[in-house]
């Protein structure tokens, strides 16, 4: 059941994603598809418009004319407006209709509306399964606009559903790289004993768009790069990066581990925010539709985070995360010490490079490490060279989409890739201090170019503990 059916992300994502599925014959023969949005459509228009969006934005995919034939029959479409009562109740004659027992709504809509399309949902008593079945939400992101609005947000889904029927959906976190995160740490015993503050020097995490805001200014003005990325994506990652190893795979415990790294990053004093986070706004941003030509929003955001744990302790981690930067990029690059003492001299082009392990989440998934190899001919001068891993050379498969893997995960009530109510409240906590710092200041933006790496401040922010970030 998708509620705001008529957008961008039922379009290029949610449709397309549940089409693989059925390609792939992992969808029940008997399974439905109810789209709503205020738009007047019969069953056959809903279907015309998603079969035109699904042929369009269906990645790495052949689209089969025979196949959409057989699943369009499972779609449908109810008409009306998020605030109508009736419009929830032509949803359960629907349901009754269509004789459907387990239930996964999916709001893709507004985050202004999810509270009360959720007490929407309750008043008309959709939330109630029948004995064996289930009603499982899906709430897409930004889950809140700060602490305060997330805990008061949580507050009111909790008087219609339990938290184990909702799923907050982080699309990064159903990444084929991001989950091979944990397989590569806890899979192999080389890796693991040196993954902690006696080893690892620092560790970067980039998430860099080529584009701007893309015709999205009147909702980005309101979020920004911290809101956007850095409270939950980039943060879920660190914390998958980070996170000690769980006692068994299993959906509560992993998000346990997840939980507890997140509440370990050392909130920001005010008095620190300034050196320890940057922000940033493009030139041209303030001219693109819909925002504000004095707009102080961020299109870039740096932070240097700490863990107070043992493993972590002292050792940064800087994220990054910036529009219409150099290129399109997402990676985590750990670096590590330099070994103690070296008797071995450079290729003459500056000091020897430390070793680098660099996990490349988009656009292409792999895993590369770099290390010192002598170079050939008399001598002992070294050179870094690098063992690189790449999906697609190694498994000869397609990977499936992340919405593909969470969309079965939520079906199948495995909540492992989906964040839990205190892991969203502890990651507002982390950033809470720079949103109320930067709220209260009025910043000289813009202040970088398009096509740059942000502004200078954020380079002078790893200058000062002698580190540069890992530009390309």
């Amino acid at each position: 059941m998708i509620f705001g059916a008529s957008g961008d992300l039922a379009k290029r994502k949610l449709l397309p994603a549940l089409y693989r599925l059925a390609y792939e014959r992992r969808l029940p023969v008997s399974f439905s598809v109810i789209g709503t949005s205020r738009s007047e459509l019969s069953d056959e228009a809903f279907r015309q418009g998603m079969h035109d969006a699904v042929r369009q934005f269906l990645e790495d995919s052949p689209f089969d004319e025979e196949l959409w034939s057989s699943f369009a029959r499972n779609l449908y479409y109810v008409a009306g407006d998020l605030s109508d009562p009736k419009m929830y109740q032509g949803i359960g004659a629907k349901l009754g209709e269509l004789k459907q027992s387990n239930v996964l709504f999916y709001l893709s809509i507004q985050p202004s509306y999810y509270a009360s399309t959720i007490a929407s949902i309750g008043a008309a008593g959709l939330e109630k399964a029948s004995a064996g079945a289930w009603r499982r939400v899906i709430i897409e992101k930004p889950f809140g606009h700060d602490l305060h609005s997330a805990i008061a947000l949580n507050t009111e889904i909790h008087k219609v559903l339990p938290e184990n029927e909702v799923y907050r959906i982080d699309h990064y976190l159903g990444k084929e790289t991001v989950q091979n995160i944990l397989a590569f740490r806890f899979g192999n015993g080389i890796f693991e004993p040196i993954w902690n503050r006696r080893y690892v020097n620092h560790v970067q995490i980039t998430a860099a768009e080529s584009i701007g805001v893309e015709g999205r200014g009147a909702y980005y003005q309101e979020a920004g790069a911290l809101r956007d990325m850095i409270q939950n994506h980039l943060l879920q990652v660190t914390s998958t990066n980070a996170m000690e190893p769980s006692a068994e795979f299993e959906p509560d415990a992993v998000r346990d581990e997840r939980a507890k790294l997140l509440r370990s990053i050392k909130i920001p004093n005010p008095d620190e925010v300034d050196k320890n986070a940057v922000a940033g706004q493009y030139h041209g941003f303030r001219q693109e539709k819909g925002v504000d030509p004095n707009s102080q929003t961020d299109t870039f955001a740096a932070v240097t985070f700490y863990i107070d744990n043992w493993r972590w302790a002292g050792v940064p981690f800087y994220i990054r995360s910036g529009k219409k930067m150099p290129r399109r990029t997402t990676d985590i690059a750990i670096q590590f010490n330099d070994a103690p003492h070296t008797m071995f001299t450079s290729n003459g082009a500056g000091p020897m490079q430390p070793n680098l392990l660099i996990v490349r989440i988009q656009p292409e998934e792999g895993i590369s490490l770099r290390f010192l190899s002598k170079q050939p001919g008399s001598g002992m001068t070294l050179r870094p060279v690098s063992m690189d891993f790449n999906y697609g050379s190694s498994f000869g498969e397609r990977s499936p989409t992340a919405y593909e893997t969470l969309l079965v995960d939520a079906m199948k009530g495995d909540a492992t890739l989906y964040t839990r109510q205190d892991m969203v409240e502890a990651s507002w906590r982390a950033v809470q201090p720079i949103l109320d710092d930067w709220n209260g200041r009025k910043f000289d933006f813009p202040n970088y170019e398009p096509g740059t790496w942000g502004p200078e401040e954020s380079d002078q922010m790893l200058a000062r503990h002698g580190h540069h970030w890992r530009n390309f």
